[in-house]
């Protein structure tokens, strides 16, 4: 109330209006019968618009309705579609019409007046006129239906099941968001063909839905002494004015599949179904392949900016300046920011797929796509110019969106908007407007760059025939020759206009980009590659096209790093991560990989198992891309680049154990001694080898042991029953499956089992008493070696403690020293017998002389000989802080630790390298750094010094 009131008295301020409203009082009611406020408030409605005045003329009784203070609350009992619906069944076409029209007024008359006044946000006012307009189409499909039946019968497909319409409301109805005077956009679908049953002509589903759907449009269209509904558009239609008026949902389907353009994506967004919930969800389900790409899609941005650019063009030719919907900065660009957004990212973003623009903006600013910023400005803009529209529309219930000439009107503009006088209305709309432009403009309003003198050239090499010999580009016969065949490599394919258009526009940009690097003729060849691969996706070509920074980072990485290239080529998806260099370049910290994964995999359907087995792997990609970004940026320290990947690995195990659980006690209920309010498994995996050490590398398999605590026969508590014991196999089994599966994106790890008691020869998963007796009485000194780095990565706190203290047990029992190195010499030789593939060019960084092994077998020599002793050395699992240990304990001197660190860091760092380069851990003996001969000489002295005397 205290809106209206102080519209009220701003009335006073505007002569002409207050005039007018007096004028029109004096012609309705005797103001004696009305208190003060009654007639204050009378005043305002009356001159606040023509519309109502109009309709208060026709049904005087309404002027005291719209003066009841409980209007707002009044107002949904209009809007009770199954009440509205009985009541008119009965009625003839006459009357239903009539009777149609006039509840359109009252609730247009109320939600008029409650907008103008105040009393209610835009939000709620296009909330309610969507409502009406779904319950106006709803109402008027069932009477036609009622009385369509003794005629025709029931529409049935070919197993006599009763088919009903399927009512599409695209546009701003379909994204619950109409405006007050606005078309309604339709579209009329029904399930299957078949034929009508049960009247007293038979006619086909389609002659059937045809003739229903002219009647709907005439029902709620034609405009009668009453006025009219709503205006009804069916252009959006398969086809379009050509198209039939009713199709099934298979040419539907078909129509999307084969003939769907860019702009009907873009219209496909808010699509809805009105009256049929189970065909909303079919409908959703068979056109989100159509709507939304499975990658992200910047291949839509080019049509999209020429459609704009269109429109934009017609407001010139039409002189629509002043058009707060069409104009530059309107309602319309901002639709086409959020809906462009929602096209390029939604196949990935399963969060954007909104109907609701508002929902969909907010969204795209929670995956940092859109800034806090660019949020608010839309956000707000957006409601202001909804608002705006919908009062220059309740003046006359006249479909306009451009600002009055008329000075009465611009009057009642800015006196309904609170302004005190209409220049600093005027201001206020163009300042909004502006803002708009300015966000559209930084977001898709610059076209591709100019093309630089320079780059004819290149596009002379990269279109003309093979005997021109480029003699005026200052580049080498080798490049030359990796162009001509990557362009023979294009012209056997066959990709599309479109990609080929795109393609002919990012070369002659692109080459000149690769020679400025040193190493072209390389890099080159990495690029050709991975552009061989996105050849059919032109969106990815159009992505690099459209966005120069992304171009510069996929440059940057593939110089870098051989192994970004390849993944990059295997998983082109991963080019959606050039897009941001701050997101690309920011690592997560250690312990936030298992909340990210968690917030990633929310995007996933609980129930669709394959994306599940995707995401993960996509996740994974994806960081291991950031990772090796910071790393060959140097961001990174070699133990920070092994915590991460340990940390990105653990996580991911995390995550398949709870994937493997729920599909099991889904499918066999609980094992014995567990249900569900237990938080416990009774299972565990243990990490050994460097995922145990927290020192994983690039390409890293996983070294696991499977164990469990259940020592019961007893069956599963599920619909499928099986035995305890058998339930833990199957998890492990269930746990193998989801690593190792490829699918599109790859698989996740490849895992190692061979360290889990009698190796291969065992069970996949042992049981704690087997696992613990097994390393007490059978296990080799090899086996205790591994134990050193072993640790639990995913189980039961009371699993992890027990097997903590076995470890301990075992790693500090007193040994004989000499039969100790006897024993790890006999497994060193071997091992050096059959891995070390060095030579006398390369050398195996891992297995050689002084390499990463020897380093790991001294560390396990001096916990196994000397833990006894010092129990403190079966505190950690990672080589660097057993040296530091060892040196605490006096085991080791202080240049002994700090060769043994610096050496083993070293090795490591270089075997990061040339993962990176994609090599297996082997060097030129040429090319290595002289300080790391000398460290690796220092391991040998070391490697004598423990073990060929004893301590």
């Amino acid at each position: 109330m205290s809106e209206v009131l102080g519209m009220i008295a701003q009335l006073e301020r505007w002569p002409e209006l207050y005039a007018l409203g007096t004028e029109r009082l004096a012609q309705l009611v005797d103001a004696t019968r009305l208190s003060a406020l009654q007639k204050a408030q009378a005043l305002a409605i009356l001159a606040a618009s023509d519309y109502l005045f109009e309709q208060c003329v026709r049904h005087p009784q309404w002027l005291f309705e719209l003066l009841d203070t409980s209007l707002s609350e009044q107002l949904p009992t209009l809007l009770n579609a199954p009440l509205w619906q009985q009541q008119l069944l009965e009625l003839d076409e006459v009357a239903v019409k009539c009777a149609l029209r006039e509840r359109r007024q009252q609730v247009f008359t109320r939600i008029a007046w409650l907008e103008l006044s105040g009393q209610i946000s835009v939000e709620q006012s296009i909330q309610w006129l969507s409502q009406f307009a779904d319950c106006a189409i709803q109402t008027a499909i069932k009477w036609l239906v009622h009385n369509l039946q003794p005629v025709y019968g029931i529409a049935s497909d070919a197993q006599n099941n009763p088919q009903n319409m399927t009512v599409l409301a695209m546009g701003k109805l379909g994204g619950g968001e109409l405006n007050f005077s606005s078309d309604i956009d339709l579209i009329f679908s029904y399930p299957h063909q078949g034929h009508t049953q049960g009247g007293r002509r038979q006619l086909a589903n389609q002659q059937y839905f045809i003739r229903l759907g002219q009647q709907l449009i005439q029902l709620l269209g034609q405009t009668t002494a009453d006025g009219f509904v709503f205006r009804v558009d069916m252009r959006l239609r398969p086809f379009g004015d050509s198209g039939p008026l009713a199709v099934s949902h298979t040419a539907l389907e078909d129509y999307y599949q084969n003939h769907g353009r860019d702009w009907e994506r873009y219209a496909m967004v808010k699509v809805r179904c009105i009256n049929d919930e189970d065909a909303d969800i079919q409908l959703q389900t068979m056109l989100r392949p159509f709507v939304y790409r499975r990658y992200i899609d910047f291949g839509v941005v080019d049509s999209l900016r020429r459609m704009k650019s269109m429109i934009l063009a017609e407001v010139r030719r039409r002189k629509l300046s002043g058009h707060i919907k069409l104009g530059r900065g309107g309602i319309r660009e901002i639709e086409f920011i959020v809906q462009a957004q929602q096209l390029i990212w939604g196949g990935r973003f399963v969060s954007l797929q909104q109907r609701s623009l508002l929902v969909a903006l907010k969204q795209l600013t929670l995956e940092n796509i859109l800034t806090p910023l660019q949020h608010r400005c839309l956000a707000d803009s957006y409601l202001f110019l909804r608002r705006v529209e919908n009062y220059l529309q309740e003046f006359h219930d006249q479909q306009t969106q451009s600002l009055p000439q008329d000075p009465l009107a611009q009057c009642r503009l800015a006196w309904v908007m609170g302004y005190t006088s209409w220049a600093e209305a005027e201001q206020q709309i163009h300042a909004v407007l502006q803002q708009v432009s300015r966000c559209f403009d930084d977001l898709f309003g610059h076209p591709l760059p100019e093309q630089h003198p320079l780059d004819s050239q290149f596009e002379a090499l990269w279109q003309v025939d093979d005997d021109d010999n480029h003699a005026d580009l200052d580049v080498s016969a080798e490049f030359i020759g990796l162009v001509r065949e990557f362009r023979h490599q294009v012209q056997r394919r066959v990709f599309g206009e479109k990609g080929q258009q795109t393609l002919d526009q990012l070369m002659p940009r692109l080459l000149p980009m690769i020679l400025a690097y040193p190493a072209a003729e390389q890099l080159a060849s990495r690029l050709f590659k991975l552009l061989s691969q996105i050849l059919s996706r032109s969106a990815y070509l159009q992505l690099l096209l459209e966005n120069p920074g992304a171009l510069k980072q996929l440059l940057k990485l593939c110089d870098a790093s051989k192994l970004v290239a390849e993944q990059l080529s295997l998983y082109p998806m991963l080019l959606d991560e050039l897009l941001d260099p701050q997101i690309l370049y920011q690592v997560y910290p250690d312990e936030t990989y298992a909340q990210q994964l968690s917030q990633f995999m929310l995007r996933i359907a609980p129930d669709d198992l394959e994306q599940q087995i995707d995401a993960l792997r996509q996740f994974k990609q994806i960081q291991i891309l950031r990772i090796a970004a910071a790393d060959s940026a140097g961001a990174l320290p070699v133990m920070k680049v092994s915590d991460r990947l340990t940390e990105l690995a653990q996580a991911l195990c995390v995550q398949v154990v709870e994937l493997a659980w729920q599909q099991m006690i889904d499918r066999y209920g609980y094992p014995d001694g567990i249900d569900a309010t237990n938080l416990q498994r009774g299972f565990a995996i243990i990490g050994y080898g460097k995922l145990g050490g927290i020192e994983l590398g690039y390409g890293s398999d996983l070294d696991l042991v499977f164990i469990h605590n259940c020592d019961s026969y007893a069956s599963t508590s599920g619909p499928k029953v099986i035995d305890s014991k058998q339930f833990y196999l199957r998890l492990a089994q269930r746990i193998m499956h989801l690593f190792q599966t490829r699918s599109r994106a790859g698989i996740l790890y490849e895992v190692d089992m061979r360290l889990r008691p009698s190796g291969n020869a065992g069970l996949l998963v042992s049981s704690w008493s087997a696992y613990r007796d097994y390393q007490r009485q059978q296990a080799w000194t090899w086996e205790h070696q591994a134990l050193v780095r072993s640790r639990i990565i995913e189980g039961d706190g009371a699993l992890e403690s027990i097997f903590d203290s076995l470890r301990h047990e075992l790693l500090s029992r007193p040994r004989d020293i000499n039969e100790l190195n006897e024993n790890i010499l006999s497994m060193r030789e071997k091992m050096r017998q059959h891995l070390d593939r060095s030579d006398q060019q390369q050398v195996d960084l891992k297995q050689t002389v002084g390499g990463m092994v020897d380093i790991e077998f001294i560390a396990q020599q001096l916990v196994l000989a000397h833990s006894h002793q010092y129990p403190q050395l079966t505190r950690w699992p990672d080589n660097v802080r057993i040296f530091e240990q060892a040196q605490t304990c006096g085991l080791l001197t202080d240049t002994q630790a700090k060769q043994l660190t610096e050496t083993y860091l070293a090795l490591r760092n270089e075997s990061h390298r040339q993962a990176l380069q994609a090599h297996r851990e082997m060097f030129a003996r040429e090319k290595l750094a002289p300080e790391l001969v000398a460290g690796m000489a220092s391991i040998v002295q070391i490697w004598a010094q423990i073990f060929e005397c004893s301590v």
